[in-house]
C-alpha cells in the first residue's frame, strides 16, 4: 500500500464515512491543529518523566477521537460511538480530575508566568498555546452539543497545570511592566 492516493491533488480531503471538502474548510483547519497540538504533546512526552509521559500519551489518545469526530461531515454526526470517535462529557471530566490532582503538588504562581523555566515546561506551554489555537479553530467545525470545544479548553487548562508542576514550587515569575 502507498502512502500517497493523489485523491487531495485537487485541493480536498476525505471524511470520516464519506464526503470530501476544501483542505482549507473548517474542519481541516481544526483538526490540522489538533494534530499539530499533538505533536507538541508528543514531544514533550519524549522529554518527560514515566508519570508524565503515561497522562501525556492518553492525552495523545484522546486526540485522535476528537479528530474523528472533527472529521466527520455533520450529517454523519450519528453514526459517531462515543469515546472511540466522538469525545464525551467523562472524557472532559476525567482530565478535570487530572488537573485537581496535579494542582495539589505545587503552589500556584502568583503573579504572570513567564514560559521557559526548564525544557519540559516550556515544551508543554507550547503544546497548550497549539490547543488553544484548536479550541479557536474548533468553534467552527463542531456541531452542535459536541464537547471537542470544552475538552480543548479543559486541555489547555491541564497542560498549562502540567507545566506549572514539572516547573516545581520555587521557580519565579515576574510580574507584567506597564
Amino acid at each position: 500500500m502507498k502512502i500517497y492516493t493523489r485523491d487531495g491533488d485537487d485541493g480536498t480531503t476525505g471524511l470520516l464515512f464519506g464526503g470530501r471538502v476544501a483542505k482549507d474548510s473548517a474542519a481541516p483547519t481544526a483538526y490540522g491543529a489538533v494534530d499539530e497540538a499533538q505533536a507538541f504533546i508528543g514531544l514533550a512526552r519524549a522529554e518527560a518523566e514515566p508519570e508524565l509521559a503515561d497522562m501525556l500519551l492518553h492525552i495523545e489518545r484522546d486526540l485522535w477521537v476528537l479528530m474523528g469526530e472533527l472529521a466527520t461531515d455533520p450529517s454523519s454526526h450519528s453514526k459517531l460511538t462515543a469515546g472511540k470517535t466522538m469525545v464525551t462529557d467523562d472524557m472532559v471530566t476525567h482530565l478535570e480530575t487530572i488537573i485537581d490532582s496535579v494542582s495539589e503538588r505545587f503552589d500556584p504562581p502568583t503573579e504572570f508566568v513567564v514560559p521557559g523555566q526548564n525544557r519540559i515546561g516550556a515544551l508543554l506551554d507550547i503544546a497548550r498555546t497549539v490547543v488553544r489555537r484548536a479550541e479557536r479553530d474548533s468553534m467552527a467545525a463542531a456541531v452542535p452539543g459536541s464537547v471537542v470545544v470544552p475538552y480543548l479548553n479543559r486541555l489547555s487548562d491541564l497542560l498549562w497545570t502540567l507545566a506549572r508542576w514539572q516547573e516545581g514550587t520555587s521557580l519565579p515569575t515576574r510580574s507584567v511592566q506597564p
